[in-house]
């Protein structure tokens, strides 16, 4: 069955967005489906073009109104499926619903197209709010419209526990693995003098790294025998990522604090070698989620290093490598990260074992073609 996976934005080497959609796209074709993945080209010079393999779909140009025409014009998209026989159509949601996207929902369902879209987060009004012009405009339109998609979709896909979102039927999975493409850490380092702890995103608040800065604050209030350090790998908005910078200067802990930027392929995996804890996501409760299932919790299980987070996800909550922190805005206690990681004696290996046969990619997307076309 030919299908298509529509991605709204362009691909970056460091993105987990990109490498999860990567993932996804293998997992639908180990499943069986001929699928094609949609997307937005933008060049050095800022010409846009949205992609379909080796088809330009509908050129851009560049310039300011290329920015706005990407998110309205879907005339070209629609002709494409519809002319090219495709069956089964998979929108990774950008929160972008407006009346041209619902046109071509609309289009797409008259000619028996199944159709679903992916929510990343739920509920997202909390994430979306500030940000650049562009991005307050398309979240306004979805706000106005987003209740039209019962009458345009198949099912909505969602990492949580909601059986409808937006009048839609859903279809609940979990984040799942690329294990195929996840380095295992090779071994547990004995913990003695020194911890490394590891937090790896696109940083915004929700991920309440400051938690963990103020929680390194007050364990330096003492002399330590054991020095904890914790690595920040990615960028994110300046605004958070300043804060940041800030809190570790406020709190005296800039030594131990590391900055150090997007990382990948070898870069990210020797840094995971010497890594003993990995930080998840702290401040969900920021943005309004008290549940989720999200990709990074996944990323340090199948690297096979213990973590902490303060979220419900069902995959983990009894697992015995992670630590769950209040999902309030108290410092993190760093003693007890010590502590537990002291006292585990689960192997990388125990770890990435626990979730090999129910998180992988192929798994997921299984279930989702199962409901759609059995």
């Amino acid at each position: 069955m030919k299908a298509i996976f529509v991605h709204f934005y362009d691909f970056s080497l460091h993105s987990g967005i990109s490498k999860k959609i990567l993932y996804q796209v293998d997992a639908l074709r180990a499943c069986g489906m001929d699928v094609e993945l949609c997307y937005m080209d933008i060049d050095e010079n800022g010409y846009q073009k949205r992609i379909s393999g080796n088809t330009v779909i509908e050129d851009y140009g560049n310039g300011f109104s290329a920015k706005f025409l990407k998110w309205f014009r879907f005339g070209a998209l629609t002709d494409y499926i519809l002319e090219n026989n495709i069956k089964f159509v998979y929108i990774r949601s950008f929160y972008n619903i407006n009346p041209y996207l619902l046109k071509m929902l609309g289009r797409l369902r008259k000619a028996g197209v199944k159709v679903v879209m992916e929510f990343p987060t739920y509920p997202y009004d909390y994430e979306v709010k500030g940000g650049p012009l562009k991005y307050r405009l398309i979240f306004l339109l979805n706000r106005i419209f987003r209740n039209r998609l019962k009458n345009h979709l198949d099912r909505i896909i969602t990492f949580t526990d909601y059986p409808v979102i937006h009048g839609v039927k859903t279809i609940c999975i979990s984040n799942g693995i690329d294990f195929d493409n996840i380095k295992l850490k090779s071994q547990k380092d004995e913990i003695k003098n020194r911890l490394n702890l590891i937090g790896v995103a696109e940083i915004h608040f929700w991920h309440g790294f400051d938690r963990i800065i103020k929680g390194l604050g007050e364990y330096y209030k003492q002399k330590r025998e054991i020095e904890v350090h914790f690595f920040i790998v990615g960028d994110g908005s300046p605004e958070d990522l300043n804060l940041l910078i800030q809190l570790s200067k406020q709190f005296n802990v800039e030594n131990y604090i590391h900055f150090l930027g997007n990382r990948s392929g070898e870069e990210l995996d020797s840094l995971f070698e010497q890594s003993d804890f990995g930080i998840a996501s702290l401040g969900r409760h920021r943005s309004n989620i008290t549940k989720i299932k999200t990709l990074k919790t996944r990323e340090y299980a199948a690297r096979g290093i213990p973590f902490i987070y303060s979220e419900i996800d069902d995959d983990f909550e009894n697992m015995p490598y992670i630590l769950k922190a209040p999902a309030d805005e108290t410092p993190i206690d760093i003693d007890r990260i010590v502590s537990f990681s002291k006292s585990l004696k689960l192997s990388p290996s125990d770890i990435r074992n626990s979730i090999i046969n129910s998180l992988s990619w192929k798994i997921q997307m299984q279930k989702i073609i199962d409901e759609i076309f059995n």
